[in-house]
């Protein structure tokens, strides 16, 4: 029992920063750029921060990815949505697309900084330096973590980003009809996740990018 306790603090300690950035960089990033596209709310209301308890959801950042955790599998999670208001935005409908792609962006650019971090991590520990290895394991779950985010978000289920872009490519009409599913959009996610198919579909994918950066970094 003690073993198992240790083991999940351990795996709480090493996955506690990359979540915190993974969703705090990616709530940023869809303010900053409406800030630079007409939108200044979430400016206004101090959201454009990479402090994490601005950001942070109870629910999505904390319960979620620690019941993760705890059962095993993939580990994802989510935080407060920084406030858009697509009114303000100076092309609405193409705006909206690149508010949303630039949540998903930015954790492809933190891929590539935690790959960094893991692999700077490794030849420092193969060296000799102990503490280093630590880093390591949180560069992978850096790596883990902001990937998954990236795939996830690019799905086309309201109110994940990947809506947002296709519905900048429907017709008004397609994009006010598509909206509607948005108030059962969680559920529909939920329903996935625990039937399998969610990851049936993800994994393919995630193993892919993960692949391509563990080879490109040589990890």
């Amino acid at each position: 029992m003690m073993n198992e306790s240790m083991r999940l603090l351990q795996n709480v300690l090493i996955w506690a920063i990359p979540i915190l950035f993974a969703v705090t960089v990616h709530e940023v990033a869809h303010g900053w750029v409406a800030s630079k596209l007409g939108d200044k709310t979430a400016l206004l209301m101090g959201r454009i921060t990479l402090n994490p308890f601005k950001h942070i959801d109870l629910i999505g950042t904390i319960i979620v990815p620690l019941v993760f955790l705890m059962v095993g599998g993939f580990i994802f999670g989510w935080a407060k949505p920084v406030p858009v208001d697509w009114r303000n935005l100076r092309n609405p409908r193409r705006d909206m697309a690149l508010v949303a792609v630039a949540g998903p962006i930015a954790n492809l650019i933190m891929v590539f900084i935690w790959a960094c971090v893991a692999k700077i991590s490794m030849l420092i520990s193969d060296s000799g330096v102990g503490p280093a290895k630590a880093f390591v394991y949180m560069g992978l779950a850096g790596i883990s973590i902001n990937i998954m985010l990236m795939i996830l978000n690019l799905i086309p289920i309201p109110p994940l980003d990947g809506s947002r872009v296709l519905a900048s490519f429907l017709s008004r009409k397609w994009a006010m009809q598509f909206d509607k599913i948005e108030p059962f959009g969680f559920m529909i996610l939920v329903l996935l996740i625990f039937s399998g198919l969610l990851m049936f579909v993800l994994s393919p994918i995630y193993e892919g990018v993960q692949t391509f950066f563990y080879t490109i970094f040589a990890i």
